[in-house]
């Protein structure tokens, strides 16, 4: 079933949404929320409380990109979940892993002023991103905002585990220096 077909049995309040839902989306919404978590009953919680969000957020919500909407719910959740149980300086899954690589990057300060800041932080980089070729924001974003494992980038793009650590290690070294331009300390 196509999304725009889902998000109609939403708007009218049929249950058989959740069912295409799953179906289409479960297996996807899963690898997200356990690439942050490392965990199976924290990760099936969240997509548990991924398809309630849906059901209770839509409507009003009408997302143009279902897949999208509920990757973005499910990031969400998993990280307020995997920040609740302080696991931070965990190096256990795929989103510690990542925030450790991007920690050359950005700062981890919390002033005040940093916080004010975060808004403008994240359509400096969301501006990198447009600056770079289209793999290598892929390989960015899936890395970074999916959190895949390296080994699954490699599978996704068909290139060597070295292709994929590379190409993040430029990206990286090419947003610390936009970022600088940006004023911002790295």
């Amino acid at each position: 079933m196509d999304d725009n077909a889902i998000v109609e049995l939403l708007w009218a309040r049929d249950e058989s949404a959740l069912t295409e839902i799953q179906t289409k989306y479960g297996g996807y919404l899963y690898t997200i929320a356990n690439n942050i978590l490392g965990s199976n009953e924290d990760s099936s919680e969240c997509v548990n409380d991924t398809y309630f969000k849906a059901w209770s957020s839509i409507p009003p919500n009408r997302p143009a990109k279902l897949g999208a909407y509920l990757a973005a719910v499910v990031r969400n959740l998993a990280i307020t979940v995997f920040r609740k149980r302080g696991n931070l300086s965990n190096g256990g899954s795929q989103y510690a892993l990542s925030l450790d690589e991007l920690a050359e990057c950005v700062s981890d300060n919390e002033t005040t002023e940093q916080q004010v800041e975060a808004g403008y932080l994240g359509k400096c980089i969301n501006a990198f991103l447009r600056t770079l070729n289209v793999e290598a924001r892929n390989i960015f974003v899936c890395r970074y905002f999916f959190n895949d494992s390296i080994s699954d980038i490699a599978s996704y793009f068909n290139a060597s585990e070295t292709k994929i650590k590379s190409s993040l290690f430029r990206s990286r070294g090419a947003l610390r220096e936009y970022l600088k331009k940006e004023g911002f300390e790295v």
